[in-house]
């Protein structure tokens, strides 16, 4: 989309919320394919609207990246370990046969271990991971961007997002290819120079430094190319948007 018609998608969108309600924005909003997931219900237009001004007017920018001396002495651990026992059992194996599942809407469905995942060129970013909890540290991650796997894979084009999943079979979520294709969306399995520790979600974790912590699923073991969220959503609960959280987390 070039410049002038994102300015003037984006005008419009404030002028409709402004002058006629958030309903006139909403419809806006699809006209130009810049709906949310989660862009019905009571909070939908608020939603929706966030996320089409969002992508307009951020769409290509990159999270903020600090100096050396900024991270953080301690990177928080959210709570306990989880007592999955999956988890525990690949843990107690060092990680050995931990694998990746890529399908879906791909045209070369595979199967990485982490060794393989290391063989893709690599990238490190010192980023802040902020949670809607009101924590936050700053870290260096490191790992492999997640469209070298895509592009791997074959993603066809009629997929639309990437559902990405944990270990933890409750925990899991979608990203749209915009964040996907992202240069600083990574399949990280290095923190601060070292292997990435199991609380911090070693030895695999999907680091999306645009968007709040909820979104960087720890433990990932899938990736699945889909063309709707919704639908891919409704045999499988719960999802953090099913859970009351946005679906759009931008920062």
């Amino acid at each position: 989309m070039n410049t002038g018609r994102r300015k003037l998608i984006t005008t419009g969108l404030a002028a409709a919320a402004g002058a006629t309600g958030l309903g006139a924005a909403v419809k806006l909003a699809g006209k130009y394919d810049l709906l949310a997931p989660d862009s019905s219900g009571i909070y939908g237009p608020g939603e929706a609207l966030t996320y089409a001004t969002q992508r307009l007017l951020t769409r290509h920018s990159m999270a903020r990246e600090f100096r050396r001396d900024q991270i953080s002495k301690v990177p928080f651990v959210n709570g306990p370990l989880p007592k999955d026992p999956a988890l525990q059992a690949a843990q107690a194996e060092g990680f050995a046969n931990w694998k990746i599942e890529v399908k879906g809407l791909v045209t070369h469905p595979m199967t990485l271990s982490l060794a393989d995942l290391k063989r893709y060129p690599s990238a490190s970013q010192i980023t802040h991971l902020a949670c809607e909890e009101g924590w936050s540290y700053i870290a260096e991650w490191t790992g492999v961007p997640l469209h070298h796997i895509l592009n791997a894979a074959g993603v066809r084009s009629q997929a639309k997002y990437i559902a990405y999943h944990s270990i933890q079979k409750d925990w899991w979520d979608t990203i749209d290819m915009e964040d996907a294709l992202h240069p600083q969306t990574i399949l990280s399995y290095g923190l601060n120079g070292g292997d990435l520790p199991v609380g911090n979600g070693g030895p695999l974790r999907l680091r999306l430094p645009r968007q709040l912590g909820y979104k960087s699923v720890k433990y990932i073991t899938g990736i699945t190319a889909i063309d709707d969220v919704n639908k891919y959503t409704k045999s499988l609960v719960p999802a953090p948007p099913e859970s009351g959280y946005a679906w759009y987390a931008g920062i």
